[in-house]
């Protein structure tokens, strides 16, 4: 199709890049499900292309409203649209379904809503399905226009499949349904919910004015004794029965008779939603009852993402990295990672300790509120020992205690991180309490347990001291990190369970770390510690350069059974990625051996003709004993020497360090889902959406190059940190921005707009590869580049004076 870009038999971009319209007919059905998830902060839904997915309630594993399937193959719906022919009989749904076998329909992703577009027996239908930025509820507006010189008479039937808790198989016995004549709403209760006891869904259809309504919590009745989802026994009733309260196998139908003048349009909407009583889902409902209010909350959707995407916008010469810089990326990190916690292959609900402190990093530059109350949730997330929850819900206050090595240390990562970018060092004070439960026996490696505030607290810094300050008191033979039961990669979760096995590469993550807090202690006064930390960085980096070098990279870890993994002599897992990248990213590797390790790095793991970077190769299948879980995935896929693309993405930023553009920009380019995506056999092949990132890529025949799961993944939040960051250069420290590029050779330059507050600023970047001295100038006054600070690179002061500023860089 000519007006989108990037088209490749199914689906292609809008001009500006900010919506991915697909477009299904004869039966051309994907490969796997392409979907968006459109979610605030305690309510949300998945929307395939098909017009299924499931819709949830605070937390999207443990109070679904409507049913998750997990099937990527039959991808059966939990709610279906239907309208209905009054004067024919015939019956279909705005939605593609499986009707798209016989029809033609346009689906629309954007940020924050989907569409559908669809016509038949002279009725065109658009549907869009939004969820409002603050209140819990899925609004589906339904506008319905005749193109005929006849009246029409149709029935709209909205069918949703309860839940209300994890699963339906357990939930369903008890969920009692209630008609509110009054509000016109049909509300369901699960009557055994322990966690969520209070949860009300609610179903409406709100018609035009004197519209019959019909309804039934019946799903025998809907569906029939034979009848399937595609032919429901209800299409053929006159109307639905009324029937609710307690039944054996409930649902939520509600049906509206309207009518089409000719040639006229109705618009109907749809409202699915939870709330705390029958009062407040009433007043939900007579909110967005009103065509207005609907209106008003799809701008409001809008304006919100508008105003986050919007922050920085980047025009370079790859037209695939500006699309994803500029909206997608964020976009899959906040709505998804951070707010949802769920995707089509995983409906997790849960934080993650390390996951969410990773994720809020991509967010530093437009949402740092965001970033300062996710250090705040996991600071409160600590034990009184230092260890940390790996994961927990906080709806249901359970988490699970483990050994993992490296969680704990994300903490201290991100607020120094947070404190660099913004210079907001209160953060640092901010008193949040500790977590409190017997310790972990000597032959225990986890326990799902309550959450327990202890009765002790402290300062934000102090829970980032006690982090480091048990991460180095628990070393190995090597002077290198204890592993545990598995640092980064869970997968290791046998390396070192007996307590023998070390990490390399978590010891380039403490050296990276280790400095920032060096200089916070001078700055707090505490320079003793200070200078504690300075030495036992430059030991840890004596070590890790003296064993953890193997000829030609550097090693991965050292086991229980006293073997190394990743080493040059191993016939599995020879070479791991995060090894070689972080040697670099944490400064503690000499330049050289940095160098060769990135250059074993491009060798061994990228594979340019099936366009992926492995993890590590060989995969484990026969190693003995065991590394762990990872080695039950088959060879190639995940972990296991497949393209974990969150792993990988740490190579960008290491190539921009050793000043390398044209290999960083190569890898971004290969990660780049696009790049797999750009005709209808890479679709079929690569399967995954083009417009998210996918946590992982298999190598393993016959599904080389097929995406894994995508959308819940860390890697769009680090994809984004090293386009805008390191390859952009675009880094920000308080009220400077510094622009330290780093450029493929044969690029001309980019320009970017940077917001700060009320101010733009218009950046141009001109690359003369060295014909030119570097030159800055703001406003057309020449700046001397700055000498201070960790970039030592051409800066800018930014400040929000409402005015426009025009910054241009020659390098």
């Amino acid at each position: 199709m000519p007006d989108l870009q990037f088209f490749n038999g199914w689906g292609g971009f809008t001009p500006d890049g900010r919506e991915y319209r697909i477009v299904l007919k004869n039966g051309n059905h994907l490969p796997a499900p392409w979907i968006n998830v459109l979610a605030n902060n305690s309510f949300g839904c998945l929307v395939t292309e098909l017009g299924t997915g499931y819709t949830w309630w605070r937390n999207s594993r443990e109070c679904k409203l409507t049913p998750w399937s997990n099937d990527p193959v039959l991808d059966p719906p939990g709610e279906i649209c239907l309208l209905r022919d009054e004067a024919s009989g015939a019956f279909w749904s705005p939605v593609p379904l499986t009707f798209a076998r016989e029809s033609h329909y346009t689906v629309t992703h954007g940020f924050g809503y989907t569409g559908f577009d669809h016509e038949r027996l002279g009725i065109e239908t658009t549907m869009t399905v939004y969820v409002p930025p603050e209140d819990p509820v899925k609004i589906m507006t339904l506008q319905l226009h005749n193109g005929s010189d006849t009246e029409r008479r149709l029935t709209v039937t909205y069918y949703a499949e309860w839940v209300l808790g994890v699963r339906r198989q357990h939930s369903a016995p008890y969920i009692m349904t209630e008609w509110q004549e009054t509000d016109r709403m049909l509300v369901a209760r699960n009557m055994a919910q322990e966690t969520f006891r209070t949860a009300t869904a609610f179903l409406a259809i709100c018609p035009p004015p004197a519209s019959s309504l019909s309804w039934t919590a019946d799903r025998r009745e809907f569906f029939g004794r034979n009848g399937t989802w595609e032919h429901p026994a209800a299409m053929q009733l006159e109307r639905l029965s009324g029937r609710t309260g307690t039944l054996a196998d409930s649902c939520g139908a509600v049906q509206a008779g309207i009518t089409l003048p000719p040639r006229g349009e109705v618009t109907v909407t749809i409202l699915l939603g939870c709330a705390e009583c029958t009062d407040d889902a009433a007043e939900l409902v007579r909110r967005y009852s009103h065509a207005g209010n609907c209106a008003q909350a799809l701008g409001d959707v809008q304006s919100l993402w508008g105003t986050i995407l919007n922050q920085i916008q980047v025009s370079t010469p790859n037209r695939e990295m500006d699309t994803l810089l500029n909206g997608w990326l964020l976009y899959q990190t906040l709505g998804c990672r951070l707010w949802a916690r769920t995707g089509f292959y995983q409906a997790g609900g849960a934080y993650g300790y390390r996951d969410q402190l990773q994720d809020v990093l991509a967010l530093l530059h437009t949402r740092p509120d965001v970033a300062r109350a996710q250090i705040l949730l996991h600071a409160a997330h600590q034990y009184t020992e230092g260890d940390v929850q790996h994961w927990w819900h906080e709806e249901t206050a359970r988490g699970i205690r483990t050994r993992f090595s490296d969680d704990l240390l994300w903490l201290p990562y991100t607020v120094a991180r947070y404190v660099e970018h913004t210079g907001d060092e209160s953060v640092l004070d901010e008193v949040v309490p500790y977590l409190q439960s017997e310790p972990l026996a000597e032959d225990v490696h986890e326990r799902y347990e309550p959450t327990e505030r202890s009765g002790e607290s402290g300062t934000v810094f102090e829970h980032c001291l006690r982090a480091l300050e048990r991460a180095l008191a628990h070393t190995g033979e090597h002077g290198l990190p204890l592993i545990g039961s598995g640092d980064w990669n869970d997968g290791f979760s046998l390396v070192g369970s007996r307590g023998r096995g070390e990490s390399v590469w978590l010891g380039w993550f403490l050296c990276t770390i280790l400095p920032s807090f060096s200089e916070l202690c001078d700055r707090r006064g505490d320079g003793k510690r200070a200078g504690r930390f300075r030495e036992a960085r430059e030991k840890l980096a004596g070590d890790l350069n003296r064993h953890g070098w193997d000829e030609q990279w550097y090693r991965r870890a050292f086991t229980d059974a006293g073997k190394w993994l990743g080493s040059v002599h191993s016939e599995e897992c020879r070479i791991d990625a995060i090894a070689q990248s972080w040697s670099v990213i944490s400064g503690a590797a000499p330049q050289e051996m940095g160098l060769q390790a990135m250059q074993s790095f491009d060798r061994e793991l990228v594979d340019r003709e099936l366009g992926i970077a492995h993890l590590l190769t060989p995969p484990f299948n026969h190693t003995t004993p065991s590394p762990g879980y990872i080695q039950g995935y088959p060879p190639g896929i995940r972990e296991n020497g497949g393209q974990y693309t969150h792993g990988v993405i740490w190579s960008i930023i290491a190539w921009c360090i050793l000043g390398n553009g044209d290999k960083a920009f190569e890898l971004f380019h290969l990660l780049n889902p696009l790049s797999h995506t750009r005709t209808a056999a890479e679709v079929r092949q690569y399967a995954g959406e083009p417009y998210v990132m996918a946590a992982d890529v298999y190598t393993a025949s016959p599904h080389e190059g097929r995406a894994g799961w995508t959308w819940y993944t860390g890697a769009a939040g680090w994809m984004y940190q090293a386009g805008i960051e390191w390859i952009l250069g675009l880094r920000r420290r308080g009220n400077l921005l510094f622009l330290r590029p780093c450029l493929p050779s044969d690029w001309p330059g980019f320009s970017a707009t940077y917001r700060f507050g009320s101010a733009r600023y218009l950046l141009t970047v001109t690359n003369t590869q060295g014909a030119e001295a570097t030159r800055l100038e703001l406003d057309g006054v020449e700046i001397t580049p700055a000498g201070q600070g960790p970039e030592s690179c051409p800066c800018i002061e930014l400040q929000d004076d409402g005015q426009e500023h025009h910054v241009n860089l020659i390098i």
